[in-house]
């Protein structure tokens, strides 16, 4: 169970580092795929085919960017993102000094 868990936290690692990346493959993929079901209906021009394909793909990648979102407000909440960044950050860099 813990190397399901480690893939799985690995790979959620992954899509947080590349979210624009993923947001385009699902686009990529979901046109595909709609694109090869709509060819497959004969009674459709190939117009339209390709308007079903676009709406289809276009459906998905605005559900990909709000699964991106709410991964960026639970790395914001959790202060996962905070943690990120800080080893970047200077030791010294927010305190006041006269």
């Amino acid at each position: 169970m813990a190397a399901a868990k480690s893939k799985f936290e690995s790979l959620r690692e992954w899509v947080v580092d590349h979210k624009l990346r993923t947001v385009g493959c699902l686009w990529l993929s979901g046109i595909t795929g709609s694109i090869a079901y709509n060819w497959s209906q004969p009674n459709m021009k190939p117009s339209v085919k390709i308007i079903h394909a676009r709406l289809h793909a276009q459906a998905l990648t605005l559900a990909a960017l709000a699964g991106a979102a709410v991964v960026e407000y639970y790395d914001r909440k959790s202060g996962q993102k905070a943690d990120r960044y800080s080893k970047f950050l200077p030791a010294d860099a927010y305190t006041h000094k006269e």
